[in-house]
C-alpha cells in the first residue's frame, strides 16, 4: 500500500516541484530572500535539500515537500507572510 502511495502521490508531487523549479538563467523570477521555510519557519536545509518552486514569478523555498502542499492550500496567506518578512528585513 505504501508503494501505491509513493507512485500516485509522492512521485507526481516530486515532478510538479521539479517542473516548477526555476531554470538556470531565469531572470524573470524574483529570488527568495529568506533563510527559513515559508511554511514551517525551519531553517532551509534542516530537513535535507530545500524544495524550490516558482509561484506567480516568485521563487519560494520550503524545508520539505509536504510544505509545498500546505502552501498551495493558502498561497495568498503565505505570500502576505512572505511580504511581511521582507518588509521586516528592510
Amino acid at each position: 500500500m505504501k508503494l501505491l502511495h509513493s507512485l500516485f502521490v509522492a512521485v507526481p508531487l516530486a515532478l510538479l516541484v521539479a517542473c516548477a523549479s526555476p531554470a538556470a538563467g531565469d531572470t524573470d523570477v524574483v529570488p527568495y530572500p529568506l533563510e527559513d521555510c515559508l511554511v514551517m519557519d525551519a531553517s532551509l536545509g534542516s530537513m535535507g535539500d530545500p524544495v524550490r518552486i516558482v509561484y506567480e514569478g516568485r521563487e519560494i523555498k520550503f524545508c520539505c515537500e509536504p510544505c509545498v502542499d500546505e502552501f498551495y492550500a493558502d498561497p495568498a496567506g503565505y505570500l502576505v507572510k512572505l511580504d511581511a518578512a521582507i518588509a521586516a528585513q528592510d
